[in-house]
């Protein structure tokens, strides 16, 4: 982070100086009051079971949105709320900081659509990516605040849970090229159905204009016409959709050792071979091919990032213990991606293929029957199915005869009895 003073944070912020010097300099801020140094500026965070503000007087800039009393040799800045205000600072540097940036939004495939563009983009620019799961209102300002000028470029995934929070975050960061994954089911207990998904993920896009560019799956049926009409430039890619402007054929699937196709764009043939494995994540590595397109990376070039892109762990993440084959997709499940890592799994008929399967969260009224839905998939792709919780059990309901099913309760009670399958 490059240095910001207390009058920045107090313009950015609207803030008030309850004690200290506004030409003072810090040179970090951080919400973890474990690791602030003397230029630090904290941001506590108020929740439901713990309150940062506790931790004021161990920092000596600080945020707060509490009638904090002054202290000596302090910088307090009082205002309404920590968090909103964190995201005012973040948008005020990232303006400073002005670096070509695109966002990842939607459903599923976020992670690894990130990790890939960045590889695509980095063939060309010094990219700062999103770390972790560092895609809400306190994780985004974290990532946009390590941008200094050994950045030309950042790829930023955006995520959210309700109304309102892409639409705070894009103010925030105000994306030049913002990328469409799909719009599935996740946060659905939440927002109530499919169509409510579809606007709050698309909340940002009133932020952009026709020098900015949305590029989005062509061959999800709520992004197929996202740009029509629209006051910014629109890129389909998909498989499906002979329509779209980047599509991708000739697919070979590799089962675990990942999959072979051509991308087609402007009437140009180019081959990419991805390490990871499934046919979805064609749909990741052709959004991550049209961000490079549409910034300068050559076909060529893009391609070869993607062969040699690392994908964060737990999204189709393989390894090997033993001599059995783990496919570890387990990070922040939705019935989009179980159905794609089944069919990964389907595909390797020359193996024991063991699914194991638990709940999958905040699908509210539709929880029984999307769990109840993905059992003709699971009974179609393993041999051996395992279900942990009172929903994942739905699914070996529906499993259909030939597979060999054990369900338990909970976790604890699938440690005990996983051992003996």
């Amino acid at each position: 982070m490059q240095p910001l003073t207390v009058a920045e944070i107090l313009k950015a912020t609207g803030g008030r100086l309850i004690c200290g010097n506004e030409n003072a300099v810090i040179n970090d801020i951080s919400s973890d009051s474990r690791s602030l140094s003397e230029s630090s500026l904290f941001v506590p965070i108020k929740g439901e079971h713990f309150d940062g503000h506790d931790f004021i007087s161990s920092a000596s800039f600080s945020l707060t949105q509490q009638d904090t009393p002054p202290e000596e040799g302090k910088n307090y800045i009082r205002v309404a709320d920590t968090v909103r205000a964190f995201g005012d600072i973040a948008k005020y540097y990232k303006a400073k900081h002005p670096v070509l940036t695109v966002s990842v939004i939607g459903s599923v495939g976020k992670t690894t659509t990130r990790d890939m563009t960045a590889a695509v983009m980095s063939k060309k620019f010094r990219v700062l990516k999103t770390e972790k799961n560092y895609n809400n209102e306190l994780g985004v300002p974290i990532m946009i605040t390590k941008l200094d000028n050994s950045y030309d470029a950042a790829v930023l995934e955006l995520g959210m849970s309700g109304f309102g929070e892409i639409d705070r975050l894009c103010d925030i960061v105000r994306p030049d090229v913002i990328i469409m994954t799909n719009i599935g089911m996740s946060h659905i207990e939440k927002l109530g159905s499919q169509d409510n998904i579809f606007r709050a993920k698309t909340e940002g896009l009133k932020y952009l204009n026709d020098k900015n560019t949305v590029i989005a799956n062509g061959d999800d049926p709520y992004l197929k016409n996202i740009g029509k009409p629209g006051n910014f430039r629109t890129v389909l890619y998909g498989i499906e959709n002979r329509d779209c402007d980047i599509i991708a054929e000739d697919i070979t699937d590799f089962g675990l050792d990942g999959t072979e196709f051509t991308v087609i764009s402007d009437e140009k043939k180019q081959r990419v071979r991805l390490s990871v494995p499934g046919v979805h994540n064609i749909y990741n590595a052709l959004a991550a091919f049209a961000a490079g397109k549409l910034c300068g990376v050559s076909p060529q070039s893009a391609a070869d990032a993607l062969s040699e892109a690392g994908i964060t762990s737990m999204r189709m993440e393989i390894t090997e213990s033993d001599g059995i084959k783990i496919i570890n997709d387990c990070y922040n499940s939705a019935p989009s991606s179980v159905r794609a890592a089944l069919e990964v799994l389907g595909k390797n008929k020359d193996m024991r293929r063991v699914a194991v399967l638990g709940d999958i969260l905040e699908l509210g009224n539709f929880s029984a029957e999307l769990h109840s839905s993905l059992g003709s998939a699971a009974g179609g792709s393993a041999d051996v199915l395992v279900t942990v919780g009172d929903n994942a059990r739905l699914i070996a309901d529906n499993a259909g005869p030939g597979v060999e099913i054990y369900s338990f309760p909970d976790t604890e009670e699938a440690e005990k009895g996983i051992n003996s399958i």
